[in-house]
C-alpha cells in the first residue's frame, strides 16, 4: 500500500471527493463516504492517505487509564497515514486537538478525520494539519469518551472503513477506498477526472448537455 500510495500521491491534485465516489458507486460500493457533517477546518485542506482507524465511545466517568488506547494509536502513526476516528458521531466533547495534531504529523502522518470533535482550532490552522471534524468543542474528552481500540474495521453510518484502507478528503467530503479496490478505483478516478476536462471544455463551447453526455458518458 506505501507504493501505491508513493504512485498516486503526486496526483492528488488531479483527484477530488465526488469523482472517487462516482468511481466506487461503478464498482458496487455505493455507501463509502462519510457523513456530510464531516469537513475540513479549512475548506481548501485536502487529505490523501493510509488509514488508522480507531474507535471511541461516550462515557459517563473517567476510566482508569484515560486516553491511553488513543495515546497508543497516535504513537503507532507511519508516515503517510490519516487517523481515521470513529466516535459515533458523538458531540458531547472534543475527541481531538492540537498537541495530538503535532504528536500525529511527528509521525509523518497526513490529516486526521473524525465524526466527533476537534478543539484548539486556531492552532491546528496555524499549523496547518488537515483535520475534518463535525465542528467544535472546548470540552475535554477525559470521562466523556473513551477509545477502546484502534487498528480495527469501524462504521460511519453504513460506510465501514479498515486499517489500511485508502481515505480522501476535500471541501465535499470524504471517500473511504477499500484496500482492495485502491489501485483499480485510483485509475479510473483519473482516468474519469481527464474525461471532466474534455467535459467542461464542451460544456463551455455551448454543446447541448445532451450530446455531450452521449459523447463521453459523463455529467
Amino acid at each position: 500500500m506505501t507504493d501505491l500510495l508513493q504512485e498516486y500521491s503526486p496526483h492528488q491534485d488531479d483527484l477530488y471527493s465526488a469523482v472517487l465516489a462516482d468511481v466506487l458507486d461503478t464498482l458496487g460500493h455505493r455507501h463509502n463516504a462519510l457523513p456530510p457533517s464531516v469537513r475540513p477546518l479549512n475548506p481548501e485542506w485536502r487529505v490523501f492517505g493510509r488509514a488508522m482507524t480507531l474507535q471511541a465511545i461516550a462515557v459517563d466517568e473517567e476510566p482508569e487509564h484515560p486516553y491511553l488506547i488513543e495515546m497508543q494509536c497516535v504513537d503507532a502513526l507511519q508516515p503517510g497515514d490519516v487517523l481515521l476516528a470513529s466516535t459515533n458521531a458523538d458531540v458531547g466533547s472534543a475527541l481531538w486537538g492540537e498537541l495530538l495534531s503535532t504528536a500525529s504529523r511527528a509521525r509523518g502522518a497526513v490529516g486526521a478525520i473524525m465524526d466527533g470533535l476537534t478543539r484548539d482550532s486556531v492552532k491546528i490552522l496555524e499549523m496547518n494539519f488537515p483535520v475534518f471534524a463535525a465542528g467544535y468543542s472546548p470540552l475535554d474528552s477525559k470521562g466523556r469518551l473513551n477509545v477502546i481500540s484502534y487498528a480495527e474495521p469501524i462504521r460511519f453510518g453504513n460506510c465501514v472503513a479498515e486499517q489500511g484502507d485508502l481515505v480522501f478528503g476535500d471541501r465535499d467530503g470524504v471517500v473511504v477506498i477499500p484496500q482492495r479496490l485502491a489501485k483499480e478505483a485510483l485509475t479510473k478516478a483519473l482516468e474519469k477526472a481527464q474525461g471532466e476536462n474534455l467535459v467542461r471544455e464542451e460544456l463551455a463551447a455551448g454543446r447541448s448537455v445532451q450530446e455531450v453526455f452521449e459523447k463521453y458518458g459523463i455529467l
